[in-house]
């Protein structure tokens, strides 16, 4: 490089400096893992300020995608700022390694699900180290780990004694074929989303986390969650769900048969005790106020009533067949055509003597919400206004809108779900919404036929799952005994590896041996347990098992009691409710059961956005990758693009989320090899504030490759004319000042960005501090101190986001210096390199802006009025008029009235 003809050529020389990141990023990785630069302890020191950063740990599927990647920068920037500002951080990562898609691979590879788990799980760490990120990997593991579920099955068996486990019969989702249950969403159009059998209703003994226990502390801590999401805090509230109402007890004209529970010899077909009698329905409403608008009654088909009516009518069996057929889920229901089938039953009316009206069993009512079971008011419903109208039912309103003449209040429109007056409603008639409802509790309750209650969406947690690849669930079914824990002593239930995945079904149903278990309480056969876990069970309680991840209990106390709350988790929005709210649930069972102190798991939550890409198709309708499309622009610049290697022409879709099945992905390590991580890592902190989604694009991952470049050439072609490191930079003048100034000034503002999550900010202050090191001209004194100490900053204020890049900067600035980027206190702005020391104000005649002047943030009032009359145009615009006023609002405006 000191040849005479690089030297002759500065420019050039220039372009030819280069930052390898090949040899520099993996060099670094290795020396903060020697040094171990990010490890903490278990319970931290006296007088420690810790910070627990913590994103949701992944899906061990086999690669990384960019999804992690922007989740784990981000929180990597977290974490190595807050260590910069002196806290003791932990920053762990572990994997969520059970569940069904290891059992699929198994089935269709014929490879044991621990053995592909377990390698998906170090493809993926290998990835994610080669990011750079600043995670204590000492405190790895993963939920597939015995180590951790025997913990769990723990924990469940302290739940189970303090009475938040609960064994119970419950409706199901059942693929006959695959033999497990089937949650909501994976029923697709009335059949099981893998084996595609239709899928039945099934009544079976489940196991259930007692959450409801919970639901109105879940509700009421919502409001202290103030660095939470208002959207996910919303989100949580409307699935707790509470609202108040009434139950009302709608008694039949005639008594009907009722299925039988306890007695099932006794049943006839559809399940019916012919001998049991059904008088009453009862109905949860949050609208009592509309009972004289009822026109018809509905119930879930699974209710008694509905198996009444299909022990009495092939056809009602039959209607009930096809909606246990139907998908469970909230949006199926929203989404399907409303159906009904008429019983040939009638209830009374609680209010109006001698009315009846019909039930009908209706697909779109659910017997996991409320009772099963609803009034239809259809004039002030929209469900039941597309039902009434389907069927012909009758139409009644009873809310009046404001304004309106309830002598000629037309029934087009409806149905009217806003607030009004009540009318066509006897004694209710005339009063508000509010003070309706209460009037017809009181009368319901008068009368003994229903009552005042708060009734709460939320519904117990069913964990149980027939399947192979989870926590066992820790019982044994004795016939003597029924059923009985599993005694701690032996703990962990361990996972047979000796399975069988060429039956249908559970593979621990059909093991010959390892469900066979003497009853720990009288020593007779008995048999395991061979459900296991939902694998949100694993994720509910990950967080506080980082604290002490090598304990022989749960957690060690004073550790989670130390280290938890999570200060700041991060992670998608698709988790909003089930997982967090899971977590919240399991951090109140841990603490009544004495595992550690308080409620509330994450202080601080932060939801990313997406990482979106452009999608791509064939002539042929195909999805191709991003990778098999060549561009080219036309000179009216619009752009189109061929597959690669032939003149197929490609259809250019819109930018929407990256899939596995548009194909519109880009494969992260193959952008580290080419780019870099530091490269990879600022693209995606630059292009949009973190919560929004990004869109991922070549140019823009080319434009953050040559910033990196062009901050190495910054610093390594100012290296010799720098003084030597540690000089002052005090007493400059001129440039040299301005310089400083802008150094302090970018600090603060980097500072001031990466404490409010405005990362893109930071860079953007990055970029433009760069520029103005690059423009800094010789002038004033001590220039070469001012670059130095510019030079060193940027360095250091770029290592959250390039931590690489910061570390080989710092290296250059400072040969034979042991010191770390990553172990060096964050940089204070200098309040008196802050301090302006000119304003610009805006100068008017009349209120019209005229010009601009730039005077000292000290000058009197005379001097800016002398300054702002002399501008030019303000000089052309007064042309001699006498100023009758002048106007002066210091630090902004000067008017001046003529």
């Amino acid at each position: 490089m000191k040849d005479a003809t690089t030297a002759s050529r500065p420019d050039q020389r220039a372009q030819e400096i280069r930052h390898d990141f090949k040899g520099a990023e993996p060099r670094w990785q290795a020396e903060w893992e020697r040094r171990a630069c990010f490890a903490v302890p278990d319970i931290p020191p006296a007088g420690a300020k810790k910070y627990y950063v913590l994103e949701m740990f992944p899906y061990p599927s086999g690669k990384i995608h960019m999804g992690h990647v922007r989740n784990y920068t981000l929180g990597d920037v977290v974490a190595r700022y807050k260590r910069a500002r002196g806290h003791m951080v932990m920053h762990p990562m572990g994997w969520d390694a059970f569940g069904l898609p290891a059992e699929n691979a198994a089935r269709e590879r014929g490879v044991h699900p621990g053995t592909w788990t377990y390698q998906n799980i170090a493809n993926m760490r290998a990835e994610l180290k080669r990011m750079g990120l600043s995670i204590e990997w000492e405190r790895e593991f993963a939920t597939c780990d015995a180590e951790y579920y025997g913990r769990q099955q723990k924990l469940f068996l302290d739940f189970y004694k303090a009475g938040l486990v609960e064994r119970k019969e419950s409706w199901v989702n059942w693929d006959p074929v695959d033999g497990t249950v089937l949650a909501n969403e994976q029923v697709i159009d009335g059949r099981g989303w893998r084996s595609g059998a239709l899928v039945e209703k099934k009544k079976l003994s489940q196991w259930f986390f007692s959450i409801t226990k919970y639901a109105p502390d879940l509700l009421e801590a919502l409001d202290g969650l103030d660095r939470w999401p208002e959207r996910v805090k919303l989100m949580q509230a409307n699935w707790i769900g509470r609202s108040e109402g009434a139950r009302v007890r709608f008694r039949l004209a005639e008594p009907a048969g009722e299925t039988a529970q306890d007695d099932r010899k006794a049943e006839g077909p559809g399940g019916l005790n012919p001998q049991a009698q059904i008088s009453e329905v009862e109905v949860f409403t949050t609208r009592p106020d509309t009972l004289f608008g009822m026109s018809f009654l509905a119930v879930a088909a699974e209710h008694p009533l509905a198996a009444a009516a299909a022990a009495r009518n092939p056809a009602a069996a039959e209607f009930v067949a096809e909606c246990r057929r139907m998908g469970t889920s909230e949006a199926a229901i929203e989404q399907a055509e409303k159906r009904g089938f008429d019983t040939g039953f009638r209830v009374r009316h609680p209010f109006i003597e001698g009315a009846t009206f019909p039930v009908w069993i209706a697909n779109f009512v659910l017997m996991e919400y409320g009772t099963g079971a609803i009034f239809g008011c259809p004039a002030h419903d929209e469900r039941d206004f597309e039902f009434a109208t389907k069927y012909g039912l009758a139409i009644r309103p009873v809310v009046l809108p404001p304004g309106a003449d309830p002598a000629s209040v037309a029934l087009e429109g409806l149905p009217y779900t806003e607030d009004g007056t009540i009318f066509n409603s006897a004694f209710l008639d005339g009063l508000d919404v509010p003070a309706a409802k209460r009037k017809a509790i009181e009368a319901l309750e008068r009368s003994g036929q229903g009552t005042g209650v708060v009734n709460w969406r939320l519904r117990d947690w069913g964990v149980s799952r027939q399947r192979y690849w989870g926590c066992p669930i820790p019982f044994i079914h004795c016939e003597a005994c029924g059923v009985v824990p599993v005694p701690d002593e032996q703990l962990p239930v361990k996972l047979p590896d000796d399975v069988d995945f060429s039956k249908p079904g559970n593979p621990l149903d059909n093991h010959p041996s390892w469900k066979h278990v003497a009853c720990p309480s009288c020593g007779k056969p008995a048999r395991r347990e061979t459900d296991t876990c939902d694998t949100f069970v694993d994720s509910s309680w990950y967080f506080a098992r980082f604290c002490s991840p090598r304990a022989e209990e749960p957690v060690t106390k004073a550790a989670v009691d130390a280290w938890l709350p999570v200060d700041q988790y991060i992670g998608g929005i698709e988790h909003a409710i089930l997982h967090l709210l899971y977590s919240r649930f399991f951090t109140r069972g841990m603490r009544d059961t004495g595992h550690l102190q308080l409620a509330e798991p994450f202080a601080g939550l932060f939801t990313q956005g997406m990482v979106q890409h452009e999608s791509y198709k064939g002539a042929d309708g195909r999805w191709l990758y991003p990778e098999e499309v060549e561009f080219s622009l036309a000179p009216d610049g619009t752009r189109s693009g061929t597959v690669k290697g032939s003149n197929e022409a490609v259809t250019i879709g819109r930018v929407e989320a990256m899939s596995k099945s548009k194909r519109n992905t880009v494969d992260p390590g193959a952008i580290i090899d080419r780019y870099g991580a530091d490269t990879a890592r600022w693209f995606i902190l630059s292009d949009n504030p973190p919560e929004r989604d990004m869109e991922w694009t070549e140019s823009g991952v080319a434009g953050a490759y040559r910033f990196t470049q062009r901050l190495y050439r910054l610093v390594a072609t100012a290296l010799p004319g720098l003084p030597p490191a540690g000089t002052a930079a005090e007493g400059a003048t001129g440039a040299a000042k301005a310089l400083r100034q802008a150094t302090h000034r970018t600090i603060a503002a980097v500072t001031e960005a990466l404490e409010s999550f405005a990362f893109n900010v930071a860079v953007a202050r990055i970029h433009e501090f760069a520029n103005a090191i690059a423009e800094a001209k010789d002038g004033g004194t001590g220039m070469g101190a001012a670059k130095r100490e510019a030079l060193e900053a940027i360095a250091r204020l770029s290592a959250p986001m390039m931590p690489h890049l910061a570390e080989e900067l710092w290296a250059l600035l400072n040969p034979g210096r042991d010191s770390l980027v990553a172990q060096l206190p964050w940089l204070e702005a200098d309040p008196a390199l802050l301090k302006a020391e000119t304003v610009t104000l805006a100068v008017q005649v009349l209120g019209k802006l005229r010009g601009t002047i730039e005077v000292s943030v000290d000058a009197d009032e005379a001097t800016i009025f002398a300054l702002a009359e002399a501008e030019e145009n303000v000089q052309r615009t007064i042309a001699g008029k006498p100023i009758r006023k002048r106007i002066h609002v210091p630090g902004r405006v000067v008017n001046f009235v003529v």
